[in-house]
């Protein structure tokens, strides 16, 4: 993005901010009496964390950052010479290889090594196999989350009885002990009820792209817009001032009748309207990027943006019902869902925000997503009669994303969506 585009955009450089004090605080945990968790994205705890004055670690985040920032391939390989099959989710590979050559995080600060593993499982197996990487490495105690996978569609008392008695039997029990500090309900009331608000400004956010010309990219701009809520901010005054300013920005840009912010400026006309599902590729983010903003196409609306929360489908965090709203996040998220579910999903974004297409990217290292992907593929062509794409790359490792080869595939597809539009064969 340029430097002209930066200075204009507000609410980057506020998010810009917000990451590096936290890990510049994560740097100076040690010197400072502050203990610290290794946890996940999908279905974290993020406010019952900072509720206890301790610092979130997410090593998704790192992985994710690393790869921005072209670190990823040297750890993948560091990870790769150490036994780890090139098969292996490449996100735990640099994570291993960024420990192994001396945990320096992505702003170039040392990681502190964590006082405890906190373990939730939300449909990704590879987080139970991860942390059980860690805990070779660390000295420290391991609580494990366990939420049920929604296999039949739905949430049932029992399910939500049981991830609330994880928390309150040993999750809870366990931060007490590190933290040394006393859970205080009315705490956690206060700061869920800050989380809902600010969850109240993303899904405004993110819904605007149903206007035309859509004011936001809801795949590439949308994980800057999700960030904060997905990572260490979510349920503090931070955030609600973050989606505060986010939210005027868009709110301009509506006013405006412009298109959303891209690595080159302001968008061009849109040409294209899109549904993307999986995420996106990391080394090489902005080339990817221009592929699709040099066409004119924006993405309207993305699972990928969901699999820390479906906010847009209704939740929030509910400060009455403290443990029973957190259960209900954890087992809510996009990877907890089922086919059935997803399809569903994806078809009703096509729909309501009136695209000309969807899009898969398939990414060769994370079966969470890519499992089953050319069936949802299948299945929603026929029951939206749009034309689905399908690409392929992976999340950090640069030896599988071929800039042609998805350059290629792209232009053939919107091809295909002019020819659906004039009624030509493809």
């Amino acid at each position: 993005m340029s430097t002209q585009t930066t200075e204009k955009d507000a609410s980057m450089l506020k998010q810009k901010e917000m990451i590096a004090d936290h890990f510049h605080a994560l740097a100076h945990a040690k010197k400072n009496g502050k203990k610290v968790v290794y946890t996940f994205v999908p279905g974290n705890l993020t406010e019952l964390i900072n509720h206890f004055g301790l610092l979130p670690v997410l090593p998704e985040i790192n992985a994710l950052q690393s790869g921005m920032r072209g670190k990823s391939a040297e750890y993948i390989a560091i990870a790769e010479k150490a036994g780890h099959s090139e098969d292996v989710c490449t996100y735990v590979k640099t994570d291993i290889g960024m420990l192994k050559a001396g945990n320096i995080g992505p702003t170039g600060e040392p990681l502190p090594k964590p006082d405890l593993l906190l373990l939730s499982y939300t449909g990704c197996f590879t987080f139970l196999k991860w942390f059980e990487l860690l805990r070779e490495e660390y000295d420290c105690p391991v609580v494990m989350l366990h939420v049920p996978y929604q296999a039949d569609g739905a949430i049932t008392p029992e399910m939500r009885d049981y991830v609330v008695g994880q928390i309150r039997r040993e999750v809870i029990p366990a931060f007490e002990r590190l933290s040394g500090v006393k859970y205080d309900e009315a705490k956690l009331r206060a700061q869920l009820a800050l989380s809902a608000r600010a969850e109240d400004d993303l899904v405004w956010v993110l819904e605007s792209g149903k206007h035309r010309p859509s004011p936001i990219d809801a795949w590439f701009g949308g994980v800057y817009y999700i960030g904060p809520m997905f990572t260490s901010f979510r349920g503090t005054q931070d955030a609600i001032d973050y989606y505060r300013l986010l939210r005027e920005e868009i709110q301009e840009r509506l006013a405006q009748n412009l298109g959303p912010v891209t690595p080159d400026g302001p968008a061009g006309a849109e040409r294209y309207r899109l549904v993307v599902e999986g995420p996106p590729n990391w080394t090489s983010f902005r080339e990817f990027w221009r592929m699709f903003s040099s066409e004119g196409a924006v993405v309207v609306a993305s699972s990928y943006t969901k699999v820390g929360g479906l906010y847009d489908r209704g939740f929030r965090h509910n400060p009455d019902d403290p443990l029973g709203t957190l259960a209900d996040y954890c087992m809510g998220c996009y990877t907890n869902l089922n086919f059935p579910q997803r399809v569903a999903l994806l078809e009703s974004y096509i729909n309501d925000y009136a695209a000309d297409g969807f899009l898969i990217n398939s990414v060769k290292s994370c079966n969470s997503f890519s499992a089953g992907q050319l069936l949802i593929l299948r299945e929603l062509e026929k029951r939206t009669g749009r034309p689905g794409g399908f690409i392929e790359s992976d999340l950090v490792d640069p030896r599988y994303f071929s800039a042609a080869n998805i350059k290629n595939r792209l232009e053939s597809y919107f091809q295909m969506i002019e020819a659906r539009r004039t009624g030509a064969r493809p």
